[in-house]
């Protein structure tokens, strides 16, 4: 029989409270700290975000939280798996990166991406792949979209934590750091 795996959620919106990972990581014992960012909504602020702003476009608060929790998930051995990585998984990744170098941290961090279908519209549309309504179960007109996502499942973050990743920033094919 194998032990549990603890799993502790520090957000489950983008803009939830930015103590909720330290408090998951120091009232523990936990061994997953993972955190949802991608609501729709979420999605459109993030591509209002960044076609304002290239370069960003992900979880901002997300890298903040890392700042505070980083060291303490390090020392204990406590996984991040996170969806922050919205629109720009690499920058996010890159990012928390950054956090670590400067606190003298260096975990492996791995992001996962493939799920943005907004430059294949054209493609899939031509190929004859229905885009549709999930509430009306209409055909959506060809309008001008501005995010296009697909949900993949998890195995870009079990490829990544069986790679030896410390942090997973997700979307969708796993490339370590």
């Amino acid at each position: 029989m194998s032990n549990p795996i603890r799993i502790a959620n520090c957000s489950g919106f983008y803009g939830d409270r930015l103590s909720a990972a330290s408090e998951m990581v120091d009232d523990g014992p936990i061994d997953v700290l993972t955190g949802d960012w991608l609501a729709e909504l979420t999605m459109l602020i993030l591509a209002r975000s960044q076609a304002k702003q290239p370069g960003t476009g992900y979880a901002r608060t997300f890298v903040a939280q890392m700042e505070q929790v980083m060291g303490t998930c390090i020392d204990k051995g406590i996984k991040v798996v996170s969806n922050a990585g919205g629109l720009n998984p690499a920058r996010c990744a890159d990012a928390v990166a950054e956090v670590a170098a400067r606190l003298g941290l260096s975990p492996t961090i791995a992001y996962v991406e493939g799920d943005n279908l907004l430059p294949r519209i054209d493609e899939l549309r031509a190929a004859g792949a229905d885009i549709i309504d999930f509430e009306t179960g209409d055909p959506v007109a060809q309008i001008d979209y501005i995010s296009a996502n697909a949900y993949l499942g998890c195995w870009g973050i079990v490829e990544a934590l069986s790679s030896g990743a410390d942090i997973v920033v997700d979307r969708k094919s796993t490339r370590l750091n």
